[in-house]
């Protein structure tokens, strides 16, 4: 089997350059990603050794953006000038003046927003991600770094060394415990999660605070965007299990909780835990995160079931791309294995407490599908070699029956977990 090439992460700053460059066949693969000032458009990959014919690049990059600026613009393909050779002048001064209502004239130094970054000795990816997040273009009034079970005093050295850092230890193991910590020692009201192996965009902070300008708004998730794509674990991960959900706003509310409680509500599609915010206040309403959703336990999916009992209670999350972090994947296959298994585990189990907290929410049959269709496609595709994604297939089927036998272990125990009360404290 020939080795799978590293793909290299290129950021094309539009409003920068001339003219829209066309990549040469390389032996390395591409990954673009696309910009307009601070506003992530959308990404193309282009395989390794891929001849790009110039007028189909323009194509490739003009549906890559399409949604984005139909979104930002209002305006359809058709009404908007091309990207290609000499129209490229003509586009630019029209996205300028398209964009203009969306520029951000002045941003705050601070913002009233409480940073929670859970980490468990990982102190080198901690340091990056906090001096980064320090030397933002805004910052959020306090960063609370949850050192989870640690084995040494690393990360609290590292928190020693950074002013304006809270070093808050939680002895007992697990990311939903370390998040709970997190929240009853956040002084602000909005508390924003990021994971530690992630960088922030230098407006991360500012974007999340705005999003919040709804008072409807109850949580954000924020777009997640890959830091290298080096290996074949990280390729993997990011063509089929990507954080990235997009490239426009999108809106989950009462009426997407309705419309899809008959087939169980797919909350799993509106973001990732590296990258969430929530309104203190809602965690009144809906209970802590839910710690039998950690590793260790039925896996993860804490966040994803959070959203799930925020909508139950009439809660509306959004998604903004704007809010954007740089996420660094594993990078072996061991690791993703490891993290594809808890996934499915906790996806499972999640699914299972979701439904025994609704019933008519038909997540049972949403499992019997994914083995009834999606495992068993993949077994036949995959066969005989299981190559590349299907390199977790096992993993992902071994994880599902797990994450179902610890429900059914501990069903007892979830409404329990799931009403647990909050209750704030000032650290």
């Amino acid at each position: 089997m020939p080795p799978v090439l590293p793909y290299h992460i290129t950021h094309l700053h539009l409003h920068d350059v001339k003219s829209m460059p066309v990549p040469g066949v390389q032996q390395q693969g591409a990954y673009l990603v696309f910009w307009w000032k601070e506003f992530a458009l959308g990404h193309l990959f282009i395989a390794p050794g891929e001849a790009q014919i110039e007028a189909e690049f323009y194509k490739k990059v003009t549906a890559a953006i399409a949604p984005a600026l139909a979104f930002y613009t209002s305006t359809s393909e058709q009404e908007r000038p091309g990207i290609a050779g000499m129209q490229f002048e003509a586009w630019k001064e029209w996205m300028e003046t398209a964009f203009a209502r969306w520029q951000t004239e002045t941003v705050p130094e601070a913002v009233p927003v409480s940073v929670v970054i859970c980490t468990r000795n990982r102190a080198v990816q901690l340091s990056r991600c906090l001096q980064l997040l320090m030397q933002s273009d805004c910052i959020p009034a306090e960063i609370v770094v949850v050192d989870n079970a640690p084995a040494d005093d690393s990360t609290q050295e590292v928190v020693r060394q950074l002013e304006n850092v809270r070093y808050v230890p939680e002895p007992r193991a697990g990311l939903d415990i370390a998040r709970n910590t997190g929240v009853l020692h956040a002084r602000f009201p909005l508390v924003a999660f990021i994971d530690d192996d992630v960088v922030v965009h230098p407006l991360w902070v500012y974007q999340v605070w705005q999003a919040f300008e709804d008072p409807e708004v109850a949580a954000i998730t924020g777009l997640v965007l890959a830091s290298a794509l080096e290996t074949e674990a990280q390729l993997i991960f990011e063509k089929h299990w990507s954080f990235n959900r997009g490239y426009t706003d999108k809106q989950y509310d009462a009426n997407f909780f309705n419309a899809t409680l008959a087939q169980g509500p797919p909350v799993w599609r509106i973001g990732a835990g590296a990258n969430m915010a929530f309104r203190r206040s809602i965690f009144e309403r809906t209970g802590l995160f839910n710690e039998l959703l950690d590793a260790g336990a039925a896996g993860c999916n804490g966040d994803s079931e959070m959203w799930y009992r925020i909508l139950a209670e009439g809660g509306k999350i959004l998604y903004t791309p704007r809010a954007i972090v740089f996420h660094e994947h594993r990078r072996d296959m061991a690791g993703l294995k490891k993290q594809i298994y808890s996934y499915m585990r906790g996806h499972a189990a999640a699914a299972l407490m979701q439904q025994q907290q609704h019933p008519q929410a038909r997540y049972r049959k949403h499992l019997v599908n994914i083995f009834l269709i999606n495992y068993s496609r993949a077994i036949i595709k995959g066969f005989p070699a299981y190559r590349f994604q299907y390199r977790t297939l096992w993993n992902q089927i071994l994880g599902v029956f797990s994450g179902i036998a610890f429900y059914y272990r501990h069903r007892n125990k979830a409404n329990r977990t799931t009403a647990k009360t909050y209750a704030h404290s000032a650290g």
